[in-house]
């Protein structure tokens, strides 16, 4: 019998040969990261463990969630991780911009095993990584030994058929699978993006699809890693890993998404799952948008708003806030003049970051409604619970933007 991409990564993380979906493996940690947002939980629980961290150089503490400091309480957990860090040697990553992209920049390779304290960690299954998040206490254990139980997933296969049309994008997959799937439609699995459509996703794509899996509950998502993936790895050492699942390998359930019939799609608040063919709800009035996220952040998304608001104006009644995901997309968006194209449209150009996905910028009041690349909507995760947040791509985020309400990106094209 065959094995799926992530049961072969997890044997060879296990020192295993026929492990399958069910079966708990001992898994060896690639690579671990710890956040501003839980890191404090799991110094807490590596002290009552009495441990350690069992190598300096696969530990990353990275702040980005509430940066820079916004409350006392912030500056307080910002100093013990960076003392954290000082005491044990681990590579620290100050305000440089979102944690998984700043891993992906730095440390993910295919084939990897990566755990992090934060459940986006997913993301890192575009290169053909396994990638999961975990709670503190598991978190802490994985730090101490650079081990951790893992039950393999089975893994649900997402057939990709076609080629997306123009002003369609990768979020635009994601939210029509987690729509389908529901919130918990994955719990405790693996999505499998694959067949000739994945071929034509963008590296930067695969990261926006796999992020979301864990928006329908699941373990973790992963691409096969293929020409794609190996351009992405040119400027690297080393190339990792190519894992690829085997022709008879076993899934527990097989989806098939037509890219060409595929139109722009939207999440409505508040569950990321309320997801609606965008012209449903076009001409919903909108207060604010947001191009940025560890989903929707990378150079490619700034690239495609810019290209939108090039020569025009963002609507006098919306706020448009724009976060590069790192400190090297800055840059490169700086070099290539997008950052000035958002300032002269009249965007607000934020700091690297989580900024407005986790409340750190951008706060809503009651009644206020904001459209963003981000990944979630939960009620009062933006600021009042009486606020309203829509889910979309850097494309429907800026064209909604210049309409003043939600607008269909094909509307005029």
């Amino acid at each position: 019998m065959g094995q799926t991409i992530v049961e072969k990564i997890l044997n060879q993380a296990g020192g295993t040969k026929d492990l399958s979906a069910g079966d708990i493996v001992n898994a060896r940690v690639s690579c671990l990261m710890t956040n501003d947002a839980v890191g404090e939980l799991l110094i807490q629980a590596l002290d009552e463990l009495g441990a350690k961290p069992w190598d300096k150089d696969r530990i990353a503490v990275i702040l980005d969630h509430y940066i820079p400091a916004t409350t006392e309480n912030a500056a307080r957990t910002h100093k013990l991780l960076r003392d954290f860090s000082k005491k044990y040697g681990l590579h620290m990553f100050d305000q440089q911009g979102v944690c998984h992209q700043l891993m992906l920049e730095n440390s993910v390779l295919p084939g990897d095993v990566v755990i992090g304290t934060d459940s986006h960690t997913c993301t890192y299954g575009g290169i053909g990584a396994f990638a999961t998040g975990v709670g503190s206490t598991d978190g802490a254990a994985a730090m101490a030994t650079g081990e951790l139980w893992l039950k393999i997933p089975e893994t649900i296969k997402i057939e990709l058929k076609g080629r997306l049309p123009d002003h369609v994008h990768p979020k635009d997959i994601i939210l029509k699978v987690v729509g389908d799937l529901g919130a918990d439609g994955a719990t405790y699995k693996a999505l499998q993006f694959s067949g000739e459509g994945a071929a034509s996703i963008s590296t930067e794509g695969r990261f926006t699809i796999c992020n979301m899996a864990i928006e329908a509950g699941g373990k973790t998502g992963v691409f096969e890693p293929d020409a794609v993936t190996e351009d992405y790895l040119k400027d690297r050492k080393e190339k990792g890993t190519f894992f690829k699942s085997d022709p008879d390998a076993v899934y527990c359930e097989q989806i098939t998404v037509h890219l060409d019939q595929l139109g722009p799609h939207i999440a409505c608040p508040w569950s990321v799952d309320n997801v609606v063919a965008v012209e449903k709800i076009a001409g919903t009035h909108i207060d604010q948008a947001f191009l940025g996220s560890c989903t929707n952040g990378r150079i490619e998304d700034l690239r495609i708003a810019a290209g939108v608001l090039k020569g025009k104006k963002i609507h006098p009644e919306v706020r448009f806030l724009v976060t590069p995901a790192s400190r090297h997309i800055y840059q490169q968006a700086m070099a290539e003049g997008l950052l000035e194209t958002f300032l002269s449209a009249g965007a607000i150009i934020c700091n690297p970051g989580c900024s407005a996905c986790f409340g750190g910028q951008g706060m809503l009041w009651e009644g206020e409604v904001c459209i963003g690349s981000h990944n979630r909507n939960f009620r009062a995760r933006m600021g009042h619970r009486d606020s309203k947040v829509y889910l979309a791509s850097p494309e429907t985020v800026a064209v909604s933007a210049l309409a003043g309400n939600i607008e269909d990106p094909r509307k005029g094209a």
